[in-house]
């Protein structure tokens, strides 16, 4: 028994290794936002608004900035893997509240790297010039998401140098698409009078046609608030969060309207809603010389490769931050002692993800479509709870320094998110239906994580120590 408990509390202080400086966290954040959703969703944007795609992009950016403020005060005020579930834990202290919004981002998060990892089977196989089956393409998602494990699993500095290179070459190929979008423009190619038209749908106002396309385009900003979950590993995050993370947001948000205003000025709103490969539709009409049939693929598989990867490191970190908090079972926050990388949580997070691969195996244009913005729907209602848990937490001090958003935009970022949360934005009825689906699941999940804890002899995880997150014990 001595044996047992010397391992399980040399295993539960075994802290983190802090491997991320100011730049490898500024890609880390850059190719976080980057990836799945602006390579999908610029054509299903446009086809909301017409030619006057990049306005959502802006709102959306928007929106993020106010709840990124929100984020920066509290992961340096409290820098603990866990994010938006920590600080509503702390902030409401309600675990079945906590167990929720955990769940909620973290089924976002294996969600979006199981749809990533089939993306980046089909990707490769297209690129090498395979026909491939349902059943080959699932296989090849299996097969990544394994390698993704390994990776993550190596520890944190070889994920990242992994998610370096990634980033990368996602970066090279949007700004390949702004490149050869503006050589064609500055040649006359270009339509501009479509870049301020605002072509709707007969049942939608403009302004509901620009509320539900930034509903969509909001997918395709999230991935900042996964940078807080890489907080314990993080060299002195008080410092460098704030810079780094708006810094991010600012070059994501230019890429994504330069991208969205080359994509409209040379193709046509219909032609370039309809194509499943938008960007590389404006490619091949910028240069048409260019074998971009071949080069966009690749380019594409690396990008959803990268949104893979850094979802599942945002959840095998969430799962740990929140098992330390006493929210989750413990043994999810085993740290391996020769890598230090919470490799409980990573094989947790593996097997679920590959279970929704094999689910999930041949996803649809519009079912994608549908995720993401099931995806946006969920965010924003925890962004929601965020915007205000910062608010309620200014009664508790630290002794330590730490940025400090402006109460108004707080105010602002929760009204925002629950705004676009409502079915007033002329959200898909079918995102809503998954969304209820999803959060049952996690009811659900949280009976059994309470019978599972009472049966152990766990005690209220409610009671928390503020110095260090453990769970008090009497």
């Amino acid at each position: 028994m001595a044996t047992t408990d010397h391992a399980t509390t040399t295993q539960d202080n075994t802290p983190l290794k802090r491997v991320m400086g100011p730049k490898l966290l500024l890609l880390f954040i850059i190719g976080d936002i980057l990836g799945t959703g602006i390579y999908a969703l610029t054509g299903q944007v446009a086809a909301e608004v017409g030619g006057a795609a990049w306005a959502p992009f802006l709102v959306a950016f928007g929106v993020a900035l106010l709840t990124a403020f929100s984020y920066l005060e509290l992961v340096t005020k409290y820098p603990k893997a866990a994010g938006a579930a920590l600080y509503v834990h702390k902030a409401f202290g309600v675990h079945f509240l906590t167990f929720i919004v955990c769940f909620t981002v973290m089924c976002s998060g294996l969600t979006s790297s199981a749809t990533a990892s089939n993306a980046f089977a089909a990707n490769m196989f297209a690129a090498f010039g395979i026909e491939a089956d349902g059943n080959m393409v699932m296989l090849g998602a299996v097969g990544f998401m394994l390698l993704i494990m390994v990776i993550n699993f190596r520890g944190v500095s070889e994920s990242v140098k992994f998610n370096v290179v990634l980033t990368l070459v996602e970066l090279t190929g949007l700004l390949l698409v702004i490149g050869l979008g503006f050589y064609a423009m500055a040649g006359g190619q270009a339509d501009f009078s479509r870049v301020v038209a605002f072509d709707t749908p007969e049942d939608k106002s403009v302004f509901l046609a620009i509320t539900s396309a930034t509903a969509l385009a909001f997918f395709a900003m999230v991935g900042f608030e996964d940078s807080v979950n890489m907080a314990e590993e993080t060299h002195a995050p008080h410092k460098i969060f704030p810079k780094v993370m708006l810094t991010g947001l600012g070059i994501t948000a230019v890429i994504y309207v330069l991208v969205s205003i080359c994509a409209v000025a040379l193709i046509p709103v219909g032609e370039l809603a309809g194509s499943d490969t938008p960007l590389v539709l404006v490619v091949e009409r910028a240069a048409p010389g260019l074998p971009m049939d071949t080069i966009m693929p690749i380019i594409s598989m690396f990008a959803v490769a990268n949104s893979a990867l850094i979802n599942m490191l945002m959840a095998s970190r969430l799962l740990y931050g929140m098992s330390r908090q006493g929210v989750l079972p413990r043994f999810l926050a085993a740290v391996h002692q020769r890598t230090r990388t919470p490799w409980a949580a990573i094989v947790f997070t593996t097997v679920l993800g590959v279970a929704l691969i094999v689910l999930v195996a041949n996803v649809e244009s519009q079912a994608i479509k549908a995720l993401g913005g099931t995806t946006a729907l969920l965010l924003l209602g925890v962004f929601a709870f965020v915007n205000v848990a910062v608010l309620v937490l200014r009664r508790h001090k630290v002794e330590h320094q730490h940025f400090r958003t402006n109460t108004v935009v707080a105010v602002l970022g929760a009204a925002a998110c629950l705004f676009l949360v409502t079915p007033i934005t002329g959200r898909d009825v079918i995102q809503y239906q998954v969304a209820g689906w999803l959060l049952a699941l996690g009811v659900v999940m949280w009976g059994i994580t309470v019978i599972a804890n009472k049966q152990i002899g766990r005690l209220d995880p409610e009671q928390l120590d503020d110095d260090d997150g453990v769970p008090a014990r009497e």
